[in-house]
């Protein structure tokens, strides 16, 4: 493993309570961090607990029947801690769970789009996706900033 790729997934303490209460980019790391720690995990939990949304697999396109395991609710108990361990990544390691976040997104939107109908939701998770970059980026500074 590379020097940069070690960096990456190497865990990162959070921001000192003395940074985040003067300075605008600790605030927005914290933010970002915890947000996107708790957002996969909870709608990872969501998959089982279907209290966001009573039918998840009406988010999946036919056009994967073929290749998924199972059925659809399958693929949604498979996707679930998927969604958890990602969540679990961004807490510990921020820069590289901010890519790996970005990643998922991605092919929420392009998994959407497939759908049809959900052009709005593909939208926010684009916005979401921007964020989660972002995340990294900030976790990167914060990095830095710590060694």
């Amino acid at each position: 493993m590379s020097t940069s790729a070690a960096a990456l997934v190497r865990p990162l303490p959070f921001p000192a309570r003395e940074a985040v209460r003067r300075d605008p980019a600790a605030q927005a790391y914290l933010l970002l961090r915890v947000a996107f720690t708790l957002a996969p995990i909870l709608f990872g939990i969501d998959k089982f607990a279907h209290v966001l949304t009573n039918d998840w697999t009406r988010y999946l396109p036919t056009q994967f029947n073929d290749i998924r395991p199972g059925n659809a609710a399958t693929a949604m108990h498979i996707v679930g801690p998927i969604e958890i361990v990602a969540g679990l990544v961004v807490a510990i390691a921020p820069r590289f769970g901010g890519l790996l976040v970005a990643g998922w997104l991605a092919g929420i939107i392009a998994n959407l789009l497939l759908v049809g109908g959900y052009g709005d939701i593909a939208l926010r998770d684009f916005g979401l996706l921007i964020g989660a970059l972002a995340l990294n980026r900030l976790a990167t500074a914060h990095a830095q900033r710590a060694s």
